[in-house]
């Protein structure tokens, strides 16, 4: 049966006492090109979930609905984005880990837990944090992260696919498709590629 994200977490935090429950998720972190995005999310407890899911899951058309819906009603929110600068020099996972922790410095004390999808972030108290394997399939705040992350994130690469259309950056985002192997193939990396990636094969 598939399950779409509910309170279910949400609701065990607040029964033991914690009032602000940020969800947390990142965007672009395989991707071959552009930067890589988190957001977090708080949401009050009546918030009504309105088809709220994995933003993989759902049209461009309906993250951008999602989008809008979330920022207007969400008690707080915020985005990261990490660029290719601090990527290549330091590699995605460090990107990622600050990315997160950028956010979370955004949201100074207004939060008291949070719910992140895959893993527990380093260097922060790990009994303030639950990590999900899919949580934004399973955690109506994380999924409302991962759509704002990801409708930031698909503007700033249209952007770049003027800049560089030859890699069509507006179709696959960034994302290693065949198309875009190709491309690499036989146009080079450009500067909008991660060189910390091992992208050589494909030039």
């Amino acid at each position: 049966m598939i399950k779409n994200p509910s309170f279910d977490e949400e609701k065990f935090l607040w029964e033991k006492g914690y009032n602000f429950i940020a969800g947390l998720d990142e965007v672009g972190r395989g991707a071959f090109a552009g930067p890589v995005v988190a957001a977090a999310v708080i949401l009050p407890r009546r918030f009504k979930i309105n088809g709220i899911n994995d933003s993989k899951k759902l049209s461009s058309k309906k993250r951008k609905m999602l989008s809008d819906y979330i920022k207007q009603n969400a008690l707080y929110y915020f985005i990261s984005e990490i660029g290719l600068g601090y990527i290549n020099k330091h590699g995605i996972g460090k990107a990622t880990n600050k990315a997160f922790l950028d956010c979370i410095e955004k949201l100074d004390s207004k939060f008291d837990f949070l719910l992140i999808d895959g893993y527990k972030l380093k260097n922060f108290d790990s009994k303030l944090q639950k990590g999900i394997i899919h949580g934004d399939s399973l955690s109506v705040s994380i999924a409302a992260a991962s759509i704002i992350a990801k409708v930031y994130r698909d503007e700033l690469m249209v952007k770049l696919h003027a800049e560089f259309p030859q890699y069509n950056f507006l179709g696959n985002k960034g994302y290693g498709t065949k198309y875009h192997r190709v491309a690499i193939k036989k146009y080079g990396l450009s500067k909008a590629h991660r060189t910390s990636f091992n992208l050589a094969k494909y030039t």
